[in-house]
């Protein structure tokens, strides 16, 4: 939900959706194909300006926003960077009982290689989706021709979240207004009261809405009036010089 009023709020919003998520799509693209640091380093610095000077995001909320998936990326790339072995080997070794952890210059330099490339796919997605409304990215996804039941499903899913946590917000209050929380054990059973409750008020829900749907005549797609946005000249211009930058430096470091 966050992540959704942090687009919408965004100064880029105005922008072209089909533009951003191409432009997004072809530099996640690069970073992998060209695999070069130097380009990956970039990239991310490029997203963050468009992201926190173009876009008017602050820079504490943008790092907020990154921290989930820089955890992940450098749990994921410990793995590179750290091995076990029997024998002291490597650089740098820690001997533990039966076995040594081991790693190096090449692993490491491996690993931050890696945590660079990973970076900057992350981050280009991450203007995608905080400039553009998952509406409109998933209207892109309409023009791109992604088979229809795939569009409508996430049509439903993406509005029905908000629906659930509307739903959630206020039986929690409800719980908690009357000591559903007090201590542990209550707090368990309370949690297992708000799931059930749940279940059945979602599937309910779901069998109201889609009544609803029904007599509004859904036959199968659902269509949205759709802001018109062009793409100036300016921003092409400017995507295809950073892009050419990043072919410029690839072809100087490689």
């Amino acid at each position: 939900m966050e992540i959704d009023l942090i687009s919408y709020a965004s100064k880029i919003r105005g922008w072209n959706a089909a533009f951003k998520v191409s432009f997004a799509v072809l530099l996640m693209i690069l970073c992998i194909g060209l695999n070069n640091p130097y380009v990956s380093a970039a990239v991310i610095i490029g997203m963050a300006y468009l992201i926190v000077v173009k876009g008017g995001l602050s820079v504490r909320e943008y790092l907020l926003v990154l921290a989930i998936p820089i955890s992940f990326i450098l749990l994921a790339t410990i793995t590179i960077a750290v091995d076990f072995a029997w024998k002291p080997i490597g650089q740098y070794n820690l001997h533990l009982g039966f076995f040594y952890i081991f790693t190096s210059l090449e692993k490491l330099e491996e690993a931050i290689f890696m945590i660079l490339k990973v970076f900057a796919a992350v981050s280009a997605l991450q203007m995608m989706t905080l400039s553009t409304p998952s509406s409109e990215i998933i209207s892109v996804m309409r023009k791109a021709h992604i088979p229809k039941l795939i569009i409508e499903l996430m049509n439903m899913i993406y509005r029905y979240i908000f629906i659930i946590l509307d739903v959630y917000s206020k039986i929690k209050n409800s719980a908690d207004s009357r000591q559903g929380f007090c201590d542990f054990k209550t707090s368990l059973h309370t949690f297992g009261g708000i799931a059930s409750n749940m279940l059945v008020i979602s599937v309910k829900k779901a069998n109201g809405y889609y009544d609803a749907m029904e007599a509004r005549c859904y036959d199968g797609e659902m269509i949205f009036l759709e802001e018109d946005k062009k793409i100036t000249m300016i921003q092409f211009i400017s995507a295809a010089m950073f892009i050419s930058v990043l072919f410029l430096i690839w072809g100087f470091t490689k």
